[in-house]
Parts: structure tokens; sequence; C-alpha cells
């Protein structure tokens, strides 16, 4: 065939695609990029890495199966160059953050023993690492009988040789994903470690750093499961932006989600750096120009504007939502009308209340749960199929921002700015536990979800939006609240705030562990009038007539503070336990909240505060009227 009578060529397009890592032997697992990286390494088993970045630039390392721990080492490259070994220090680094280990967030950096800081951590989906020991040394194995045995210091020498950094035979490094803690008897102990296949740790760097990683060898404990796996490295470019997380996970085997901004965050962040990690969400702690006393106050004598927007909020709908919520919560929903709002408190088949919340009626078939604990949706779920209801239960956390305008000018401020059709209930209209659905200003301003309820013990309600509206809905509540004092406050206050007016927390006052009475709230288990069944209500029934224990209010002698888990003593015996405790501004008394035996619940029992050993030092206290803050709820109701 002539050359002429050939088909010419044509283009050849070659489609590659990023193969998604995963070895079914060990389950491994290593995520996509976030962006294009820098630099890729896989760090086998038992071995060790070194690299270099540049300042700006980030490092993630990833522990692709999930249950191994590795090592990092981080020097000051320019000061390596002129022969001056400083690298980052943990000692130097937990008396600077003032914890174990810092996190993402205001306390994140770690630091050499120049007081430098080195990096910063950006992101960490584990949330537990080690800080006190070395890395792993020749010695441990052979003083556990094990010769020879390959360990992160010796690996870490080899690999950092060819940047000139001397021999050590213990280094000083961030024992990544290692699951170590201080016992009670002071010994530090280990145990299988936390993360799972894909979790990663990611730094920035705050400096040019010569930088080495393991992929810890041992298998003669627990720390990596028994078996060691690989570790990833990536770094990325500077220009890049990450933004600060925690991984948040509704359940063990849930996917992990990042802690995310609120609504409101666009309008907060340009007020206050201190933000806390509040169930995924970042919410102020306090605001740079008022600070925790002037917020405090402002709530008690004018008004403040708070960002709750981590509070879960889930739908129940449809034609069985009132027998599912009736069954699934302690309160009588079938009194509940359109309109209203209950407080109850929810809880397993024992009896052990695991969240507590607000229910809103909007329809006769449909329902708005806001809980604090976001397995609460899953739960009712559970329940639904089980008692084969007809019902779908949503979770519209990310459709509806809140922010709670607390204290005795609440009201007006309110009155200013909402509009409520015919209708809806106007603000002067609605009273407590209410809400109304309004507009901002018009009726064809911003839709919002107004309810008087609230944290803080003063008259106050919570604003519900969709998250779009929410900066625009912040700017128009400052702007009307401007001659009525009305200040930003965070959740540092609020504390104080929830405290003195005896309103509980979980993670203190309750833990999955207390029934409600045990909790403070057993006003929200109607065994009397609620004659339908409920999940726990047998149980409740016996533990309510023989109580064992009680919420009651503190007062102690003196400034000294009380803190969640000081014992509470009546001579050697111990007889219960402080879940919170604050000095209040308005008594101008140290408080505290206990759960105590009942035989020394009464008002006026003496008892004292151990601290150091709980027999060392004691504070004078007495039980007294629960809550401390105006009980009668004069002010809230007003």
């Amino acid at each position: 065939m002539l050359v002429s009578e050939q088909n010419p060529s044509s283009d050849l397009t070659i489609f590659i695609k990023r193969a998604k890592i995963v070895n079914d032997k060990e389950l491994s697992i290593i995520p996509d990029p976030i962006f294009e990286p820098n630099y890729e390494k896989n760090i086998d088993r038992e071995t060790s890495i070194s690299y270099q970045v540049k300042e700006g630039d980030y490092i993630q390392v990833i522990s692709p199966a999930g249950r191994q721990c590795s090592d990092f080492v981080a020097f000051d490259t320019r000061k390596l160059d002129k022969k001056i070994e400083k690298g980052l220090d943990w000692q130097t680094t937990r008396t600077f953050m003032g914890n174990t280990f810092p996190g993402p967030g205001l306390f994140s950096k770690f630091y050499d023993t120049d007081h430098e800081p080195l990096i910063e951590v950006i992101r960490d989906t584990v949330g537990k690492h080690d800080t006190f020991n070395l890395a792993c040394t020749s010695k441990y194995y052979e003083d556990a009988g094990y010769f020879g045995h390959p360990n992160c210091s010796d690996n870490l020498t080899n690999s950092m040789s060819q940047y000139g950094v001397q021999k050590q035979k213990g280094w000083h490094a961030i024992n990544l994903f290692f699951n170590t803690s201080a016992s009670g008897l002071n010994s530090v102990i280990s145990d299988e470690s936390f993360a799972r296949p894909g979790d990663y740790v990611m730094f920035r760097a705050l400096k040019d750093l010569t930088i080495g990683t393991t992929a810890c060898p041992s298998d003669i404990d627990a720390c990596n499961s028994w078996n060691p796996t690989d570790i990833f490295v990536r770094t990325y470019d500077k220009k890049k932006e990450f933004s600060k997380s925690f991984a948040f996970r509704m359940k063990t085997d849930s996917e992990k989600k990042l802690t995310r901004n609120s609504g409101f965050y666009k309008k907060t962040s340009k007020l206050t750096r201190n933000f806390i990690d509040a169930r995924g969400f970042w919410l102020p702690n306090d605001f740079t120009k008022h600070g925790v006393v002037e917020e405090y106050n402002a709530c008690r004598e004018k008004a403040v504007l708070i960002d709750l927007s981590s509070l879960r909020k889930f739908e129940i709908i449809g034609p069985d939502a009132e027998e599912l919520m009736n069954y699934s919560l302690t309160r009588n929903i079938k009194k509940l009308s359109v309109g209203q709002v209950v407080y109850s408190a929810m809880c397993y088949e024992n009896g052990m209340m695991f969240d507590d919340g607000t229910l809103l009626r909007l329809s006769e078939t449909g329902f708005r749960w806001i809980c604090g604990d976001e397995y609460a949706g899953e739960w009712l779920k559970e329940v639904a199929k089980k008692k084969n209801f007809k019902v779908n239960v949503k979770n519209s956390t990310d459709q509806i921002s809140n922010v709670s305008i607390q204290g005795p000018k609440s009201r007006d401020i309110l009155k200013k700015l909402i509009f409520t059709p015919p209708t809806q209930p106007s603000i002067d209209e609605l009273e407590w536990f209410r809400f109304t659905i309004c507009r901002v200003e018009e009726l064809q301003g911003i839709p919002l979800i107004v309810s008087r309820t609230g944290y803080t013990g003063e008259l106050g309600y919570e604003v519900w939006c969709h998250p779009k509206h929410a900066p625009e809905v912040w700017d128009k509540l400052m702007e009307a609240g401007k001659d009525y004092g009305l200040i930003p406050a965070g959740f540092a206050a609020l504390d104080k705030l929830r405290i003195e007016a005896g309103l509980i927390l979980f993670g203190n006052e309750f833990d999955g562990q207390q029934d409600p009475y045990e909790a403070g709230i057993g006003f929200a288990v109607p065994l009397k009038t609620k004659e339908e069944d409920f999940i726990g209500k047998e149980i409740l029934k016996e533990r309510k007539a023989n109580p064992q224990k009680k919420l009651v209010g503190l007062e102690l002698i003196g400034k000294e503070y009380a803190g969640h888990g000081d014992c509470v003593h009546v001579g050697r015996s111990q007889v219960g336990i402080v879940t919170s405790g604050c000095l209040s501004t308005t008594l101008n008394k140290n408080i505290a909240l206990c759960r105590i035996d009942t035989q020394y619940s009464e008002p006026g029992t003496e008892v004292e505060v151990g601290k150091i050993d709980g027999h060392q030092k004691r504070i004078s206290a007495k039980v007294v009227s629960f809550p401390h803050f105006d009980p009668k709820k004069t002010r809230v109701r007003s």
C-alpha cells in the first residue's frame, strides 16, 4: 500500500486519574489530595523518611490503615544550615500552650527550645496524640528482650543524617496518633490508637523546615494494634488555604465531618479570634472588645447576642410524628399545641439520660427537635423503625443557623425589628416557651422563627434563620440593639450564666450515666400525668421511688474555685461530686452544682469540697436551694 493511500495518524488522548489506594488486606485508605500536592511519599512500615518544606507550606501525615502511629520531628532549616540544631520541643510547647498537645484553633503551635514557633496544627481528625514519651528507642526493645529490633529513634537518625543532624539515642518527637495518657497512679500508659483508615494531621510550616517522619515499628505492644503498617505524607503549597478543623463523628462508624463555620462566622470572626470547637462548629468563646465579665454583666443588665448554631436540629414529619416524639421523650407531647415549645429529656431504655433539648410543634404532623447530640436523630430513626411509625426524620442542622438574644432589653430590641403577620403572635404577645413565624422588618423581609427560650435564666429569645441570611440577621439585630447596650457574648460568659440559673450541660451534669432526677430535671418526667408509655418509663418509676443521688447547689466559703470533678466530703467519706462551678458575679459568692447522696441533699447541710487528693485541703461549703439565681424564674417569665 502506498503511503498516500494510508489513513493519516490521529491524536491519542490519555486520561490519567489518581487511584484511591486501597489495600484490601489491611483495609488501607489514602484519601484523595485536597489540592495538587508538592510532594508525596509512602513511608514503608518500620522505616523513616526526611524531607524539607518551605515556610507557609502544609504537611499532611496520614495513617492509611488506621491504628498506626508516626513520630514527627522538625528543625529550623536556616539554623540547621548554620550547624545550629533547634528542633521542636514538646516540653516548651506544653508550657506555652497549656495543653498536653496543641490542636486546631487559638492554641495550635509547636515551639523549639528558643521559644520560636515551628509548626501550626491546622487539621486533626484523631484528636489523641502523645508529647510525653520519646520516639521508641533501641533500649526500649532491648529491655523487653528484643535485641536489634528496628526503632524510630535509629530510623530518624539514619534519615536525618543527610541534612547533617546529629545522632540522638532518643528523639523528642510529636508522637502522632499515639493513645497515651497518665493513669491515676501517675504512670504513663498507652493502648491502641484512635486513628482510623485515612485519618490524618495537617501542619503548616512557620519556618523553612527539615522534617523527619516515621512509620513506627512497634509490634510488641498495642500502640500500632500489634501490626505496624505504612504512613503516607503529602505536602501542599502555601498558596493554598485550609480551614482549621477537628473531625467530628456522630457515631463511631460514621464518616468524619470537619469543624465548620456557622452562618454568623463572617461577622463574629471580625470581633474575636478566640473560637472553640462546639460539637463540630467554630463558635466564639469571648469577644476581644468586651471579655467575659462585660459580656456576663450585659446579659444580666441589658442584652447580649450569642451564636448557638452548634445545636442540632431535626425535622420530624409524618402522620405518626406525635406518636414517635411522645414515645421517645419524657414529656407529654400530646399536650403540646402548634406554636408551643417544651423542654424534655431523651433517655435510653435503662432510664439513663443521653440528651436534652426543646421540641417545637410546627403543625399537627410536624415537629422540630433542638438538642445537643447529633446521635439523637439516628436514635429517633431507630425507634421509628422499631415501632413501625410512619414518620420521616431529617437533619436540618446545616439549613438553620440560630442566635440567642438574651437579657432584660431583648424584648424591646426585637419589637423594633420583627414583623409578624396577623396569624402569628407578636413579640409582645409571645409567652414563655412559645414561638412565632415572622420576618425581619416587613412582609417581604428575611424569614425567621423567634422562640421565647434561652439558656441564661434571663428574659430571652432565640432567632432561627437560614445560614445564607445569618450575616444580615446579625447586623440587623446589632443595629436594633445599639441604643439598648446590646453586645455579643461567647460561651465563657454563657457557662457562668447557666450555672447560676441551674441549667444543665452534657458532659457536666449528665453524660448518659444519670437519670433525669440525678441530672436535676426531674420536672421533665411527668410520671403522674403522662399515662402513655415512653422509653425508660418503668425504670424511671423505680428510680424515682428509690433515689440515690440528687443535683443540688453548693455555696462555698471564700473565693477558691470548685470545678467539675472535685470531690465532696462529709468527714472522710466522699458523698458527692462537683459537676460545675463558678464565682457568681451577681450573688458575689463562690457557687457550684453538685450531684450528692440524697441523705446529704437538704439545704443547710455542711460539706467540704476536696482539693489536691481530696483530703489534704478542704473548702467548707453548704448545700443551698437550687438553682442559685432566681429560683422562681421571675426574670425569664417577665
